[in-house]
């Protein structure tokens, strides 16, 4: 990705950002329980589920005018919460902050007004929801579940 991301200076500037992995969530929890104090109390995000904590996190800490980084934030999340930090999302973008995210859920490639790339056959190139392989495989197992899995699990 490092070959069709320029960065350039503009007349905007961000004010805030976070880079988030759900991978990392463990680490990121740990730290800042280390760093609480009283001015600034622990939210306590290993008290809560892991999809929990990691809403949690993200809705603490997005903000309008920011530029945000996500590495599948879905691997934590149930769908339903998935559609919680779509709406999350969605609402930060439409008051102008950035996102570029990694990911799989054919729940969060559906954002509204979206720029989708995909990363096919070794080309970087823009696609429509109803192109992306996770939507078209979610497609045909909601579809065609039992014929699917008759095909998938014959012996």
């Amino acid at each position: 990705m490092y070959d069709a991301i320029r960065i350039s200076k503009g007349y905007r500037k961000e004010r805030w950002g976070y880079f988030l992995r759900a991978e990392s969530f463990y680490n990121v929890a740990t730290q800042e329980e280390e760093y609480a104090d009283c001015k600034h109390p622990s939210a306590k995000y290993h008290e809560k589920s892991h999809g929990e904590s990691f809403l949690a996190l993200a809705q603490n800490h997005l903000r309008s005018n920011g530029l945000y980084l996500f590495d599948e934030p879905e691997a934590a999340l149930s769908p339903q919460r998935q559609l919680t930090l779509l709406m999350q999302i969605y609402n930060c973008a439409k008051e102008g902050a950035q996102f570029i995210i990694v990911t799989h859920s054919p729940i969060l490639l559906g954002i509204p007004d979206a720029d989708i790339y995909c990363f096919d056959n070794g080309r970087i190139h823009l696609c429509k929801y109803e192109e992306t392989e996770s939507y078209q495989v979610t497609e045909m197992f909601i579809n065609n579940r039992q014929m699917l899995l008759n095909k998938l699990l014959k012996d």
